[in-house]
């Protein structure tokens, strides 16, 4: 996924305690309808969903399946041609400045300024979502991250896996209700990425975030996700949570689940069933 356009800056706000249960129970993502379109393709095709609060989701699909379109749109980067976002029960297009202060992402494939610093990319980021105290904020994160020895080197100088856990960090500055995961584990070691995955399943305990996840890492999403929306050629194809689809197609990894519905096997598991069913 590639994201590059920068996002805009965002209105400072404090940071939200949800208490009200009635809130609780409203999805923190609605999507309804939505579609993008481009001048020779239809990248996404009316697609909708809805993502609980406090839950973990995986929006998965191979390439070209829409993925990083939809993300960009969630995020407010790409303009729908049709269709309805809702996030924190705001309509994102016309109150995207309430919304984006709430919300974070991470991409290991949008590049920070390679001649600043780790510390002062990470204060640019603190300071465009107006954090009270950014200086304690980047110290809290780079002592959980590891990131402690790599504050003063350049960005530009760090190996992969480095630079995706600083993308973490960024994405975690503002204490995000609602955050948008593409790849989070990329480049990452076995250890390391057990360990990211980790911090991640406890901020969200700790915090009730929201997490939109979009990994190729199968094993990653059976740990991590409540739920998971099939996207193949633009369009939901299947959701449910990774138990109920491994039991609906018939199989032991979610990985063999995802080789079905990208080579288009997912109508082959109906008609299987509907056959059963006779």
């Amino acid at each position: 996924m590639d994201m590059r356009t920068t996002l805009p800056p965002v209105v400072p706000q404090a940071e939200i305690v949800v208490s009200d249960p009635a809130i609780r129970r409203e999805p923190a993502i609605v999507v309804r309808n939505l579609r993008k379109h481009y001048p020779r393709v239809e990248a996404v095709k009316g697609i909708s969903f809805t993502v609980g609060r406090g839950t973990t989701t995986a929006l998965l699909g191979g390439n070209g399946a829409g993925k990083t379109t939809t993300l960009s749109m969630l995020l407010g980067v790409l303009t729908p041609t049709a269709g309805e976002i809702q996030i924190l029960g705001f309509n994102l297009r016309r109150h995207r400045y309430r919304v984006l202060p709430r919300m974070n992402f991470t991409s290991p494939y949008v590049d920070l300024p390679k001649r600043l610093t780790v510390r002062e990319n990470l204060q640019v980021f603190a300071d465009l979502y107006g954090l009270r105290r950014p200086r304690e904020r980047i110290e809290e994160l780079s002592s959980d991250l590891d990131l402690v020895g790599l504050l003063p080197r350049p960005y530009g100088e760090l190996s992969a896996g480095q630079r995706t856990r600083v993308s973490l960090a960024k994405s975690l500055l503002n204490r995000p209700e609602v955050l948008l995961l593409d790849e989070p584990t990329a480049s990452l070691d076995p250890d390391v990425g057990d360990r990211m995955r980790t911090y991640l399943e406890e901020y969200q305990r700790a915090s009730g975030c929201t997490m939109l996840l979009a990994s190729h890492n199968m094993r990653e999403v059976e740990r991590m996700c409540n739920d998971v929306i099939m996207l193949r050629a633009g369009r939901v194809v299947d959701q449910g949570a990774p138990a109920q689809l491994l039991e609906r197609y018939g199989r032991v990894t979610m990985e063999d689940v995802f080789l079905d519905v990208a080579r288009g096997r997912a109508g082959e598991v109906d008609l299987a069933r509907e056959g059963e069913s006779e």
